[in-house]
């Protein structure tokens, strides 16, 4: 079946790692943590890209180029630790990034799964006409196992991700959205989610870079 529409599904930035924690050390003094602190807080895809670097601005950059949602929706949404689905572009404060710190994004973690398949199953109805394209590993349980029952063909990926890394991800996405170029996708249920390491990616031109 082809689907007019597409929307993506952002898996999260590691919110207890050493960047995440650079931003929630008090008295720092990075322009981003400065205002992470203020009353507004930052963007949740500016902070997020900037925990994950290379992966998760690969997957915004990626996700605001090809999206195509149904009209009056949001074409990428990020799937949090702890507050469900939020779009890359809502507000993200300290308090929330050291809340996000403390969920484990685990199938079996209550905090993570319950809003996460509560947004799911209310925006499941209005995705009816759309291909959702998960941006985050399919070779785990952490989104595959949840997203799947409720999305069903509907969920799909870039077979390009089978077999590798994050930073290779985040590279092959930045080429992409560089190039103009859509990665193709597959339904998720019953893809090949597990494969070798394909060839790195050749170096792009210093100028390009």
């Amino acid at each position: 079946m082809t689907r007019p529409f597409r929307v993506f599904l952002l898996s999260p930035a590691d919110c207890s790692g050493t960047r995440a924690l650079q931003l929630q050390r008090q008295g720092a003094e990075h322009d981003l943590a400065r205002r992470l602190r203020g009353e507004a807080g930052v963007e949740l895809g500016e902070a997020f890209a900037f925990v994950s670097s290379l992966y998760f601005r690969g997957k915004l950059a990626y996700a605001r180029a090809f999206a195509r949602p149904p009209e009056g929706l949001a074409g990428a949404h990020v799937i949090t630790p702890c507050d469900g689905l939020r779009p890359p572009e809502s507000r993200l404060t300290l308090r929330d990034l050291k809340r996000y710190a403390g969920v484990p994004v685990d199938p079996d973690e209550k905090r993570y799964t319950r809003p996460l398949l509560r947004d799911v199953r209310a925006l499941a109805a209005s995705w009816a006409e759309a291909e959702v394209v998960l941006l985050g590993s399919v070779a785990s349980r952490r989104y595959a196992d949840l997203l799947a029952p409720v999305l069903g063909d509907r969920l799909v990926f870039p077979s390009d991700f089978v077999g590798r890394g994050d930073m290779s991800r985040g590279g092959l996405m930045l080429r992409s959205v560089r190039e103009g170029r859509e990665l193709p996708y597959v339904p998720l249920v019953g893809a090949q989610r597990h494969g070798p390491r394909p060839a790195r990616l050749t170096p792009l031109p210093r100028s390009s870079a």
